[in-house]
């Protein structure tokens, strides 16, 4: 199931878009779908990487440390 959705594009961009579009022989609505997945995906692990900046229990060790504990 899909739903759909309309979004206002400055020209600039959607010439852009059709561009990449045409380029990968792709809708302009599969390189718009790719683009927002890959955003969620990124937003997502930057979330992660967040939480665990800001979690206090989580240990943070100096690249030093990092490289003794692998012998390198």
């Amino acid at each position: 199931m899909s739903t759909a959705i309309s979004v206002r594009l400055s020209d600039s961009v959607a010439k852009k878009l059709g561009r990449v579009a045409k380029e990968a022989e792709r809708s302009r609505s599969f390189v718009v779908q790719k683009a927002v997945e890959t955003y969620l995906d990124d937003f997502a692990d930057l979330q992660v990487a967040l939480d665990r900046l800001r979690d206090n229990s989580d240990p943070v060790i100096s690249s030093a440390e990092m490289r003794a504990s692998l012998g390198l």
